[in-house]
């Protein structure tokens, strides 16, 4: 990538950083990281380990577009730790974008162009992602069949669980069509309808028909020809899904010991379900706050606990947005652009 892209990247991040950091009260923030204790470092050393299942979904998704030699010895140049190294900077710039994929989506391909082609790099881009976002309807899923079997389940709640697994089963569907016929297409095409950028998207939609055609038919062919790769890198992410609760975990015990996995999986199922829904906010602020508060208290904790917890997973947060923009600035230069072919 150009530096002068990476420059960017770096300094509309680090404004959005700025801006969130001012808005903390540093007194509670000082509080509570000294009632955190060892436990806050645990938290962040547990996201070294869950950005290498990230890491690892998205470098078999690659791989697997290796059908050519001159393909093979292209994808060659990726090594894994590089594209972990993207991976954290992909993710600081979700958090600190409002609608996520407007700022990390656009830096991984831009990264990633000039070693694989802009079309291989553009594909492999959309197809993580639709495997993050796919691997949370599995795992709202799966939460919901489990508070089932082990909470008791009232009127108001029966109706939630089951407008919730309505959604996900609706969300799964809709990705497995997108898998098998391809979405870039189908995408482009629904923003061609929408008012506000319809003037815009109609034409890139003509001048880019091919290129979109092209990214589609990759798109399905890891689903068709490598469903192997295609669950592996599902399984990876929904694991990712699973093992994040320990954060949840890890914060808890520094105020109730006796609290359970499954709490911790419930609590984080409907945070992030909640937060998801206000997509548009800049690192879901206010959004996941309400999540944990909700979700606490309605596994019989008190509200402070809610509010400690929120707070400890915000300044997680944080503190990796910035590590990811230092990432970007730390980063060689791409140097040229190799077209895609």
């Amino acid at each position: 990538m150009k530096k002068k892209y990476q420059n960017a990247f770096f300094l509309f991040g680090l404004l959005v950083l700025v801006v969130m950091v001012t808005q903390l009260d540093f007194k509670q923030v000082w509080d509570g990281l000294r009632h955190a204790g060892y436990w806050f470092f645990a938290v962040l050393a547990l996201w070294l380990v869950l950005y290498l299942f990230n890491t690892g979904a998205w470098y078999l998704i690659i791989r697997s577009q290796d059908s050519t030699p001159e393909g093979m010895q292209r994808t060659k140049k990726v090594k894994f730790w590089w594209l972990y190294k993207i991976t954290v900077s992909g993710f600081a710039l979700n958090y600190a974008t409002p609608g996520g994929l407007m700022g990390g989506e656009p830096y991984r391909i831009m990264e990633l162009a000039p070693k694989i082609g802009t079309e291989r790099a553009s594909s492999s881009v959309i197809l993580y992602a639709m495997t993050h976002i796919f691997s949370h309807f599995w795992f709202w899923g799966l939460s919901c069949v489990l508070y089932l079997l082990i909470r008791p389940v009232d009127f108001l709640m029966g109706v939630l669980l089951a407008i919730t697994m309505g959604a996900c089963t609706l969300g799964i569907w809709f990705f497995f069509s997108g898998y098998r016929k391809g979405l870039a297409n189908r995408v482009m095409k629904l923003l061609s309808h929408l008012p506000l950028v319809r003037k815009w998207a109609q034409p890139f939609v003509e001048e880019h028909r091919e290129q979109l055609d092209t990214v589609d038919q990759q798109i399905a062919a890891l689903h068709n020809q490598n469903p192997r790769t295609f669950f592996c890198a599902v399984l990876l992410e929904l694991s990712c899904r699973v093992c994040s609760s320990l954060e949840i975990l890890f914060i808890l015990l520094v105020l109730r010991p006796s609290v359970n996995f499954f709490d911790s999986m419930f609590i984080l199922a409907f945070t992030s379900l909640f937060a998801n829904l206000l997509f548009f906010m800049p690192l879901q602020l206010g959004g996941r706050e309400g999540g944990f508060l909700m979700s606490t208290t309605k596994l019989g904790m008190a509200a402070s606990q809610g509010i400690f917890l929120a707070l400890i997973v915000r300044l997680r947060e944080l503190t990796w947005t910035g590590v990811g923009l230092l990432l970007i600035k730390l980063g060689r230069n791409g140097k040229g652009t190799q077209k895609a072919k």
